[in-house]
C-alpha cells in the first residue's frame, strides 16, 4: 500500500514502509512493475551500516541511504538480480529505494532532506 508521501527538495513520492523484518526482507522482490512515482522506504529500528542486494529482483532500482537526521548519504545504482551486497557508507536508519535513475530525473542529491508530506514534519 503506497499511501505514505515523502517530499525531498519538492517532489513528492508515494511509498510503501518496509517496517518490518518481514517486509524489510521481501522488498521489492518478485515484482515485475513499480510505478514511475513511487517507492519503498526501509525503516530500520536502529542506526546502523545498512547492506542491499538485489536477489529475485527483476526491477533495475536506485537506492538512496539516509540517515536519522533524514539526510541522504549516498545513493547507488541496483542492478537486476545481482546478489552482491551494496553496503552504506555511514550508519543509517532507513534507506529509499525508485525506480532506476529517479534520483537524477528529479535532481536529488546526497546531502537533500527527505521529509514526510503529510505532515512536513522531517523523517
Amino acid at each position: 500500500m503506497k499511501n505514505n508521501k515523502l517530499s525531498i527538495n519538492g517532489k513528492m513520492l508515494s511509498v510503501e514502509l518496509a517496517n518490518t523484518p518481514f517486509k524489510r526482507s521481501i522488498g521489492l522482490m518478485h515484482r515485475k512493475y513499480l510505478d514511475s512515482e513511487s517507492g519503498m522506504l526501509f525503516i530500520f529500528p536502529e542506526n546502523k551500516k545498512l547492506s542491499f542486494w538485489m536477489k529475485d529482483t527483476h526491477i533495475p532500482l536506485s537506492i538512496a541511504y539516509i540517515n536519522v537526521d533524514g539526510i541522504i548519504t549516498s545513493i547507488e545504482n541496483l542492478a537486476p538480480y545481482d546478489n552482491s551486497s551494496i553496503k552504506s557508507q555511514t550508519p543509517c536508519r532507513y534507506a529509499l529505494e525508485v525506480n532506476q535513475g529517479w534520483f537524477e530525473k528529479n535532481k536529488i542529491n546526497v546531502g537533500d532532506k527527505i521529509k514526510w508530506a503529510h505532515e512536513r514534519k522531517e523523517i
